[in-house]
């Protein structure tokens, strides 16, 4: 454990959070600041259903593949991780999870378009893509690849499976009184019933499951603000100057307010880590650049919504100093506010965030296993990854969860080397789609 936690703290040390951060800002002016001029398009392509492809190559809709790597982020960063960022970094925190979004978006748009551009096909006609791919074919690199692979197909049964499960659990057993054996049967079946049947049940649960969960706890959080306006202001304002004094923090250290912020942020939205790409290559998309628009507005949702509601609830409780940490600070906070139904309300969201992280980290880690092995022996690491989720439901994850952290934060350094090293693949592409789009809204222009 000793030994984890000092590798930990390299792995996700300032020189690792400046190569995330520093990728994305280069991205962000590489591309002129697309995520900010795209936005809005690129929410309207995920959310109209008439802009749903449905005859391009591909698994799943831009919806779908939204969905399924929400569903792989909307998770216990959300909830645990804000309150940790804020109990080490103080309120400040927020902001610096605010701005590494910012510029988290063009890093996944950059993860989204290269993910399409280099997939294949599997035996059964199948989509597969990632960081593995693009940076064997894009980079030449296989060794850097295969490292990529090991790395989140190891993550997977960590972050993605039994710290979810193992949070699910304690949520259960606190709020509820429930056996964590029987949450560990009840889960493993649920889970298991919807990975067995690969990307396309992944797609149609998590199309349903995600926008349902992240709106019941959005709008507690919205509630709560509503109930409480006269707290929104001061807690707003204190998170901005908290940001540049450091002030919630002994001895006012700012650097560990940004540390912190930036580590939790791309903790929660997994910008820079590429595994959502792994999903964004599944979509059916006529362009490369089409799926990723889409895509970059995941980092934009997670962080900038679901991560702000938590963070402005948890500053207006003022329990962050020498209270609960993690899970039960954020359940807290709503109790405060609320009652009773504030920590049933974080209970619930737990539950849900933590399933669907199953869900869509299941196919991340199956198809870094595919890419190592072969396609086919896809359906062993389903089997043993449906096990582990009981296993994690019942026991203690100190180890695990170390592991994971390190193997989680190791597949960002092959990631980002591809990123940089195809940043000019990436400008091509843009260019080229942005002109499709272009001609696309004059067409519409003209028939109106």
């Amino acid at each position: 454990m000793n030994f984890l936690g000092q590798v930990s703290d390299v792995v996700w040390g300032i020189p690792t959070l400046i190569l995330i951060v520093g990728t994305g800002l280069f991205l962000t002016i590489r591309l002129s600041f697309l995520q900010f001029r795209t936005l809005f398009y690129g929410l309207k392509l995920a959310f109209t259903p008439s802009k749903q492809d449905k005859k391009s190559a591909g698994d799943i809709s831009h919806f779908e593949a939204l969905t399924t790597a929400l569903a792989a982020t909307i998770g216990t960063g959300n909830i645990a991780g804000v309150a940790t960022a804020v109990v080490l970094g103080g309120p400040g925190a927020v902001f610096w999870m605010w701005l590494s979004a910012l510029f988290g978006m063009a890093t996944k748009y950059a993860e989204a378009i290269l993910a399409v551009k280099y997939r294949e096909k599997d035996h059964r006609g199948r989509m597969s893509g990632g960081p593995m791919y693009y940076i064997e074919k894009g980079l030449g690199l296989k060794w850097l690849a295969v490292l990529f692979a090991v790395f989140g197909a190891v993550a997977a049964f960590g972050i993605g499976n039994m710290v979810q499960s193992n949070s699910v659990s304690g949520a259960l057993n606190e709020t509820f009184n429930v056996d964590p054996f029987v949450t560990g049967i009840v889960l493993t079946i649920l889970a298991g019933l919807v990975i067995i049947g690969g990307i396309r049940a992944i797609g149609r649960v998590t199309a349903f499951v995600v926008p349902f969960m992240a709106l019941f706890y959005v709008l507690a959080g919205v509630v709560i603000m509503i109930l409480n306006w006269e707290l929104v202001p001061g807690a707003v304002a204190f998170i901005f100057t908290d940001a540049f004094t450091g002030q919630a923090v002994a001895g006012g250290a700012v650097g560990a307010v940004i540390r912190w912020g930036v580590a939790r942020g791309v903790f929660s939205n997994e910008a820079g880590l590429g595994s959502a790409p792994i999903a964004a290559a599944a979509a059916r998309t006529d362009y490369p650049g089409r799926q990723a628009l889409v895509s970059m507005t995941q980092v934009f949702i997670d962080t900038i919504v679901v991560c702000s509601i938590t963070g402005i609830v948890i500053v207006m409780g003022d329990m962050y100093i020498g209270g609960p940490d993690g899970a039960a600070l954020t359940s807290a906070s709503f109790e405060m506010f609320l009652g009773p139904t504030g920590s049933t309300i974080v209970a619930i969201g737990l539950v849900f965030f933590a399933f669907s992280t199953i869900l869509g980290w299941s196919y991340y880690g199956e198809k870094c296993f595919g890419y190592l092995f072969s396609d086919k022996a896809g359906l062993y690491y389903r089997a043993a990854f449906v096990a582990a989720i009981f296993f994690g439901a019942i026991a203690e994850l100190d180890l695990v969860w170390s592991l994971a952290d390190v193997m989680n934060g190791l597949m960002a350094i092959p990631n980002l080397i591809g990123l940089l090293g195809l940043s000019g693949v990436v400008a091509m592409e843009t260019k080229k789609f942005l002109k499709v789009a272009k001609e696309e809204k004059a067409r519409d222009l003209a028939r109106r």
